[in-house]
């Protein structure tokens, strides 16, 4: 029978073990998909330790947001779709039942889009999450054009890689903070325009630098906590921050200034809905094909009989903002 890893417990990665169970016949608009590759996210890993902000219901939770494959089995009513096609995920919001490390998975054909040509089968596994959260902060949310000025925190991240890929699409103007200004050539090779190492610089004063006084159009806030006030502070009046992730558990004042325009983003407002996840398709299929957005895979491939490997990997940060990919 084919294989899905499972957890019984919450707990570090030894907790997963593979195991094998009956493939889920489609109903009326599902689709199967034979599983290909997947790339393991920080929202998996907050799950198995049962850090996720939604409840996972034990035992036998299942895991993955994301992934590529081929269509196995089409249910009644699917149309648009043939047996063979090669489809990457959208969107697994019940990723504890139907996630996508397993061989194959049952979803809505709503949820699929077919995979980009031009694109190897890791590459497939890790591009969703990633761009289409960029993509959604940045031009559903904040509405960016070209020539705006956006800053990026974590820019390091495999959001933040997307982010600075989607902006050089537009034609906006990605300005990349880190911490650490080891990274600074890494950053400019993957696309920003600047890099702001705070570990010796000031963002403020920095980003005035880069924009000729005026501060950033656009603040893309992937960390969070209370550093943000810092990306207030440099943004320009009337501006807009979208605050997208959550890598700084501490809590986040409220902010001082009201010259601004603040979101919060979650990516599963706009990868639920199908117009949306339509323009998304068409902007990363047209961004593959150009060559504008391509994502960073890390060297060390995993295969699915080493799941647990793959977890440490993310738990040491050896990946080095790289996404994480388990073959299948």
């Amino acid at each position: 029978m084919p294989r899905v890893v499972v957890f019984d417990e919450f707990g570090g990665p030894e907790v997963m073990h593979v195991v094998e169970e009956p493939v889920v016949e489609p109903a009326a608009g599902e689709v199967r998909v034979r599983i290909e590759a997947f790339a393991v996210n920080p929202l998996d890993q907050m799950m198995r330790s049962g850090a996720s902000p939604a409840p996972v219901p034990l035992p036998h939770a299942r895991l993955g947001v994301e992934g590529t494959g081929v269509v196995a089995a089409l249910g009644p009513e699917v149309t648009g779709l043939e047996i063979g096609d090669p489809v990457i995920l959208t969107a697994v919001p019940d990723a504890n039942v139907r996630g996508s490390y397993a061989e194959y998975t049952t979803v809505p054909a709503s949820r699929v889009v077919a995979r980009p040509a031009g694109l190897g089968i890791t590459e497939a596994a890790a591009i969703w999450v990633a761009y289409s959260t960029a993509y959604g902060a940045l031009v559903e949310k904040a509405g960016m054009r070209p020539g705006d000025h956006v800053l990026i925190s974590a820019a390091s991240g495999g959001v933040g890689r997307a982010a600075m890929q989607i902006a050089n699409q537009i034609g906006a103007v990605p300005i990349a903070i880190t911490r650490h200004t080891a990274k600074k050539d890494d950053l400019l090779a993957g696309g920003a325009a600047a890099v702001i190492a705070t570990d010796q610089m000031d963002v403020v004063e920095a980003v005035r630098r880069h924009t000729g006084g005026s501060g950033a159009d656009i603040v893309l806030d992937l960390v969070t906590g209370p550093g943000q006030q810092d990306l207030v502070k440099a943004a320009r009046p009337g501006g807009t921050l979208v605050a997208a992730g959550f890598l700084d558990p501490r809590p986040t004042p409220s902010p001082e200034s009201t010259r601004l325009t603040i979101f919060s983003y979650q990516s599963f407002e706009h990868t639920l809905d199908a117009v949306v996840v339509k323009r998304m398709a068409a902007f990363l299929n047209a961004g593959v094909r150009l060559g504008a957005l391509r994502p960073a895979v890390d060297d060390k491939v995993f295969a699915l009989d080493d799941v647990v490997e793959a977890h440490r990997h993310l738990e040491k940060g050896l990946h080095a903002g790289r996404k994480i990919v388990v073959t299948v």
